[in-house]
């Protein structure tokens, strides 16, 4: 099966292994897919702060024209 994701290793602590390993199983995950799930939430939240942002941005240099 071919797939276009990269792969790499990953080091993290033993608690937060145990941890993401116990959220994943709660979800029905694999260890790595419960990882990738975490991460794209985040970057979602992110790009959506970084908008709004932008958007504060542009909203506060037309009102001071």
């Amino acid at each position: 099966m071919t797939t276009n994701k990269k792969a790499f290793t990953l080091r993290l602590k033993p608690e937060n292994f145990e941890k993401i390993k116990y959220i994943a199983d709660k979800n029905k995950r694999s260890i790595a897919k419960q990882i990738e799930y975490v991460l794209e939430q985040h970057i979602e939240e992110f790009e959506e702060k970084e908008e709004k942002e932008e958007k504060d941005k542009k909203g506060d240099s037309i009102t001071q024209e």
